[in-house]
């Protein structure tokens, strides 16, 4: 019999590579979003995750959840809404899941947790890795870090396993026409450490994170091997951070200012899109 999993979200960026790389490696998958997609690839169910019947109700039977529902744009909705949204719809996904029984769990986070993207945090050491201090500075941000310490809560409560994925800029495939755009401007993506990651590389990450075991609680960066831009690694903090002075890694050529280095060493996972080779 065909393992279950419910992918939150799975009409988004992420989630329709997630549901495409499960339903490829052989799983059962249900689809849950607000509303239906528009390319049909599994069963959906429209739900509203802020309600905790809804919860109960897609997680019946399965196996795992891979939570990647969420409001990601702070900048096109009120606060109090995404603040409530982000943080109910996760604390109803795990209260469900651990009531049924289910033990593995994949939740959606975010780089603007560290206080970046959407804020002028400076970086207190570059790459910046999960040992960094989580400064987030707008809802979104904020919304991310409760949904960590809810994590870590239901982890010490059912010893469920829950991966905590702090996202890099996700890009989809057809997103790489872009970058030819800013890949010499310093400035344009300086908000994200100039970080991304390719939307299939985040599907193989989750669908890794469910079938390793004993990981417990774990917060994860994602992130390309490479920033996103045509200048070196070391000529972009000079030129935008010029008073973070602890480099951890060897930042001389391209490497990325997002450690993806937990990631590898514990998922086994290895990024294989760059946009060098994407675009001509």
């Amino acid at each position: 019999m065909k393992k279950k999993i419910v992918v939150t979200g799975g009409n988004g960026r992420v989630g329709l590579w997630v549901i495409r790389e499960l339903l490829a490696n052989g799983y059962e998958v249900l689809n849950a979003d607000i509303s239906q997609p528009k390319e049909i690839l599994t069963k959906t169910v429209a739900v509203d995750l802020t309600r905790l019947s809804d919860c109960y109700y897609i997680l019946k039977d399965a196996y795992a959840v891979i939570h990647m529902a969420a409001i990601p744009n702070p900048n096109k909705n009120p606060d109090d809404v995404v603040f409530q949204n982000n943080v109910m719809s996760t604390y109803n996904i795990l209260e469900a899941a651990s009531n049924l029984g289910i033990k593995k769990v994949v939740l959606g986070s975010s780089e603007a947790s560290y206080g970046i993207c959407n804020a002028p945090i400076i970086p207190q050491y570059l790459p910046l890795d999960e040992d960094h201090p989580q400064l987030p500075y707008d809802c979104y941000g904020l919304s991310k870090v409760i949904n960590e310490t809810t994590a870590q809560s239901f982890n010490r409560k059912s010893n469920m396993q829950i991966v905590c994925m702090r996202l890099g800029n996700v890009i989809a495939p057809e997103m790489y026409i872009n970058f030819p755009s800013f890949i010499h401007d310093s400035k344009r993506r300086k908000h994200l450490l100039w970080s991304y990651v390719d939307a299939r590389d985040v599907a193989v990450a989750c669908r890794l994170s469910i079938e390793k075991d004993n990981l417990g609680y774990i917060a994860l960066n994602i992130a390309a091997d490479n920033t996103s831009m045509d200048i070196k690694s070391s000529d972009l903090i000079k030129l935008e951070y010029p008073t973070v002075t602890d480099i951890k890694e060897d930042v001389s050529e391209y490497q990325t200012l997002l450690s993806n280095k937990k990631a590898k060493e514990v998922l086994g996972w290895q990024p294989i899109y760059n946009w060098r080779d994407m675009i001509k």
